[in-house]
């Protein structure tokens, strides 16, 4: 994969998997708000029910890791907005450089990290006794920083204007947001921190062991592996029932590995001459 230099800060064209991603994230934040102002409710319920708890989803709350990302409280509008924006920034960047399936596929796997990084947590608290304080998930700041890490290992020299005047390049930066991570682990949020970089190493895993095509193009060609196999099978095994029942009228024909008939005469021709 070719490395990138310096890129001025700009943002890539607002098409294909990254709109549907943005508009999905804002429909949800709009729905949200709806809800609020007709049941007159807080977001609180909301988010306890739709966004990521690990010890609501180990009894039986499975939906909430394919919803918390979602989940955008409507008094944090500038964090969501912060959120939307590294979003399409990132996946609009990435979505120029690889297939529409791979960056969802990246996404969606740094997304479940992150809730799988959370209940990892979570859990081995409990067996160790030691208290933990559970504060629910929601946003899709996993989710970018797999995006991020991915860009950070895939084109490091590619540099960003942090705080649209600092030029850094993307593995500092990626350095960086995992220093700050690794700092949060010492505070109240360290259960939300320990999530954060399990979503960046799960994206990490992604980008070295999916196909680069995307799993489509991964899974039509094992597809196509499989079945292309199993008619060889066949065919040798056609090949094996003809050889028996030429061998009962005795004649005697040969076939190779791939089921093809030997022409023995054929081959007497071709060494003598």
């Amino acid at each position: 994969m070719p490395r990138l230099g310096a890129s001025p800060f700009s943002f890539p064209e607002f098409r294909g998997v990254t709109r549907w991603l943005i508009l999905i994230n804002l429909g949800a934040y709009f729905a949200l708000a709806l809800a609020q102002l007709a049941f007159h409710a807080p977001d609180i319920p909301y988010v306890a029910r739709f966004g990521f708890i690990p010890q609501f989803f180990l009894h039986g709350w499975l939906w909430q890791p394919l919803t918390y990302s979602f989940v955008h409280p409507t008094s944090a509008i500038f964090a969501t907005l912060f959120e939307l924006l590294s979003l399409w920034f990132l996946a609009g960047f990435l979505e120029s450089l690889h297939s529409s399936s791979w960056v969802v596929g990246l996404y969606v796997a740094s997304v479940l990290g992150t809730a799988a990084a959370a209940t990892a947590i979570y859990a081995a608290s409990g067996t160790l006794g030691y208290s933990l304080d559970v504060i629910p998930i929601y946003g899709c700041v996993g989710g970018i920083f797999g995006l991020l890490v991915a860009i950070g290992t895939l084109y490091g020299d590619m540099e960003f204007l942090l705080f649209f005047t600092i030029g850094i390049k993307a593995r500092y930066l990626v350095a960086v947001y995992a220093l700050i991570s690794i700092a949060m682990l010492f505070t109240e949020q360290r259960m939300y921190a320990f999530a954060q970089l399990g979503g960046g190493l799960a994206g990490l895993l992604f980008i070295h062991m999916a196909p680069r095509r995307g799993f489509n193009f991964g899974f039509s060609e094992k597809w196509y592996g499989l079945r292309n196999r199993y008619y060889r099978w066949k065919r040798r095994r056609a090949a094996r029932k003809f050889e028996v029942y030429m061998h009962s009228q005795g004649k005697t024909v040969r076939f190779d590995g791939r089921g093809k008939q030997i022409d023995e005469d054929h081959d007497d021709k071709k060494r003598w001459n």
